[in-house]
């Protein structure tokens, strides 16, 4: 691991805490002091374009419809307080965690760490690289846990891609301690089967447990053979991270034959993914509620026992989702938002000739009590401006706004930028503020844009994958409210009571 402070001036190894004996001395072996991310890690090349759509995207800008690359445009109760750029590491931008005065953003090549006490002017802190995408971040007390999702020579900072057919190839969850925010230290690893895709923590007084979520198996992977309907559940000591281990892998879609009883997708249901795990899940501890966005299904589970998680319900939309990607409670726990990731993150479907309905939010009422609860469909939600034909577009990380009796939502839309919007009536979503800005390239799609949109103390902070973080504020008497809600931590996958 290499730890990158200040690039232009300065690389230097983190050494081995005396806490780090043994085996895990070895694992905390850090990466030359010039190490490069590994680019097998980076999502593939810019996608061309047809010579009509780069026409119609110049037209657009020209007429006023949409912004001019890289040109900010927002609401009138938006303001832009910040942008920091990317600096040591250059790969795609992904997830953060928040604790006190510091955020922690996840990147393709590891992590950084932001002081954010001055909202207007984040400080970076340090940076961590350790190439793994996606990287995605959550913090505990001292704990710091980072997913890794590409096939690795090892569990180390300074592996390599390697094919995941070879049996010695690892893809788990890193954790760190970052009790010096300076010096983050790696503690140990775990490997998970297919890896770690995104996971959320389900924090106790002792322990630490984390629900990770991967997919997509193949009868070549030895550590990832179908079916593969479950999530792993790993226990964290907080007092000894180092022992830190695989209790459970509950199935969430028990069924006959070698694909399990989830969504089988095309060509049963044409443009929907087969269920072969779950992308994302949140977790809602108040309420002992998860729910899940698992590829072609969404459910909610109790997780009363948080080793032993049970699914209350399950439901489909073959008309209108593809990928069913995250989900997010409102704070009376009588609805759930799921995002629908069609086209990867990667494709340009905020156009009208994708519509309203695809590639949107749906948002499901929570009907019933206990056991018998169920998830009913209600409406969906997209941002109402049409974005080009070269902008990567679609529903992604957000989190709840916290205001008393109504249930709002600030959220990442890729290059469709942030969207705040209100949900209270949820037959009749609408959006409220918005911030973004113009295409990266009228001649091509490249990945780009917010990845998450996080609201916490008083602001917005946007991962863009390209630009930096950015810090918006929202002045609106609908959201004021929420400014003086103040957590002292905040991993949006792991919802808080905002209110107790």
């Amino acid at each position: 691991m290499t730890l990158l402070n200040n690039p232009r001036t300065r690389r230097r190894r983190l050494g081995v805490g005396a806490a780090a004996a043994g085996l895990l001395a070895a694992l905390l072996t850090a990466a030359p002091a010039g190490a490069t991310p590994d680019p097998g890690d980076s999502p593939a090349a810019p996608k061309s374009v047809s010579k009509s759509d780069a026409d119609g995207t110049k037209k657009a800008i020209q007429r006023g419809d949409i912004p001019a690359p890289d040109e900010i445009v927002h609401s009138g109760n938006i303001e832009h307080l910040a942008n920091i750029p990317k600096d040591a590491l250059p790969g795609l931008n992904t997830d953060i965690a928040f604790q006190g005065k510091y955020a922690f953003a996840g990147n393709y090549d590891g992590f950084r760490i932001y002081d954010i006490s001055n909202p207007k002017a984040p400080r970076t802190v340090s940076q961590v690289l350790c190439p793994g995408s996606q990287n995605d971040v959550s913090v505990a007390g001292n704990l710091l846990f980072l997913s890794t999702d590409s096939s690795r020579s090892d569990n180390s900072c300074n592996s390599t891609t390697q094919p995941a057919t070879e049996k010695s190839s690892w893809e788990g969850m890193k954790i760190f301690d970052i009790s010096d925010k300076a010096n983050p230290r790696y503690v140990s690893a775990v490997e998970t089967a297919c890896g770690s895709h995104t996971h959320t923590l389900v924090p106790q007084k002792r322990n630490v447990y984390i629900y990770v979520s991967s997919y997509s198996p193949s009868a070549t992977f030895p550590d990832c053979r179908p079916p593969h309907d479950g999530i792993s559940v790993i226990k964290v000591p907080r007092k000894a991270p180092q022992k830190a281990a695989v209790v459970n892998f509950p199935v969430l879609f028990p069924g006959e034959g070698p694909d399990g009883g989830g969504n089988p997708g095309g060509p049963t249901n044409p443009g929907v993914s087969k269920t072969t795990g779950c992308h994302d899940l949140t977790v809602l501890p108040s309420e002992d509620l998860a729910a899940g966005a698992c590829m072609g299904d969404g459910i909610l589970f109790s997780i009363k026992d948080p080793e032993n998680p049970r699914v209350i319900d399950q439901v489909q939309d073959n008309a209108n989702f593809a990928f069913w990607h995250s989900a997010t409670f409102n704070q009376k726990a009588d609805k759930v938002v799921f995002t629908d990731e069609l086209g990867g993150g990667s494709a340009a479907t905020c156009n009208a000739a994708t519509g309203p309905d695809r590639g949107a939010n749906g948002i499901y009422d929570i009907k019933g009590k206990g056991d018998k609860r169920k998830l009913v469909f209600r409406s969906y939600f997209k941002i109402p401006r049409h974005q080009a034909d070269t902008e990567n577009c679609v529903a992604h990380n957000g989190s709840l706004i916290p205001v008393r009796g109504k249930d709002l939502m600030v959220q990442a839309w890729y290059q469709g930028g942030v969207s705040v919007w209100d949900f209270t009536d949820s037959r009749k979503p609408k959006e409220i503020g918005y911030f973004e800005r113009g295409p990266l390239t009228t001649d091509q799609i490249t990945t780009g844009g917010s990845w998450s949109a996080y609201y916490y103390n008083g602001r917005v902070y946007s991962n863009d994958i390209q630009k930096g973080l950015d810090v918006l504020k929202i002045n609106d008497k609908r959201t004021d409210p929420a400014q003086r809600v103040r957590m002292r931590e905040l991993n949006v996958q792991t919802q808080p009571d905002y209110f107790d």
